[in-house]
């Protein structure tokens, strides 16, 4: 494949570069901000190969045009820039962009009507098994069970939840019994009162080099559940997203997940 890259100066965008060389693809297009250290380079001196001559640049239909899909993940604005002009192009997606509102996932909804998308805030496979276990564990354990959520990041992640706890509080709430509208309480602090039945709390830890660590505790009397995933460098994430998108060439447009991926019901 001759893939593009969208947010190729991150930590991801190198990781993701990395493993579409070592699977036998191709770079034909990589974007970044003009602020980036690499803007005006040659994207191989991220990852000091002298055979990978594309320039870093600016998202541009012309550039789209030549691939035969792209990576993303850079920032929600570039993400609905490159949105637009895949969209035009008829081109592949795959988003790992977080931190977007729920405007900006709208438009990928609606993009997706007419491209395949495949958009998942965690590309990892060991985190789609954490998410499907979750699903799980919601559907079966009753009520009387107390659900938290705990994740850590690095020290310069930007959001907060992240966008995979995010997701596990969405599963909890769509499959557990009696937590469709459950209040989500970000911490505590202070008099909060006893914990009620219809919430579900969420703690967010940041500091040092941690890539990502995402817990869910299912608590009972007398037992507890914990469901966790730690990641310990990003490359889970890059080869999870190459996967993705070499499962997304060729398919109808529509929205995609990894458990599209993965083979998950």
């Amino acid at each position: 494949m001759n893939i593009g890259v969208c947010g190729i100066c991150g930590r991801m965008g190198h990781e993701v570069l990395s493993v579409l060389m070592n699977r036998g693809h191709s770079l034909c297009a990589g974007f970044d901000a003009p602020s980036s250290a690499g803007y005006g380079k040659q994207a191989g001196s991220l990852i000091l190969r002298d055979d990978i001559t594309a320039v870093i640049g600016d998202i541009s239909p012309q550039a789209i045009a030549e691939c035969d899909g792209i990576i993303d993940f850079s920032a929600p604005a570039a993400t609905m820039k490159l949105l637009e002009y895949a969209v035009t192009e008829r081109r592949p997606l795959v988003i790992g962009t977080t931190g977007l509102e729920n405007v900006q996932v709208s438009a990928i909804e609606k993009a997706a009507q007419k491209i395949p998308v495949l958009f998942s805030p965690n590309m990892s496979i060991g985190v789609n098994v954490l998410f499907k276990l979750t699903e799980i564990a919601s559907s079966v354990l009753s009520s009387e069970y107390d659900v938290e959520i705990f994740e850590a990041h690095h020290r310069h992640k930007k959001d907060a939840p992240s966008g995979t706890a995010k997701k596990l509080i969405d599963i909890v709430k769509k499959n557990k019994d009696g937590l469709a509208a459950a209040r989500e309480v970000w911490g505590r602090d202070g008099i909060t009162g006893e914990r009620t039945d219809d919430e579900v709390g969420i703690f967010a830890m940041r500091g040092g080099d941690i890539v990502g660590d995402h817990t869910v505790y299912f608590i009972g009397n007398g037992e507890r559940i914990e469901l966790t995933h730690r990641a310990t460098n990003r490359n889970i994430l890059a080869s999870g997203a190459v996967l993705g998108m070499e499962y997304l060439i060729g398919k109808n447009p529509g929205l995609y997940t990894m458990f599209d991926v993965l083979g998950f019901k």
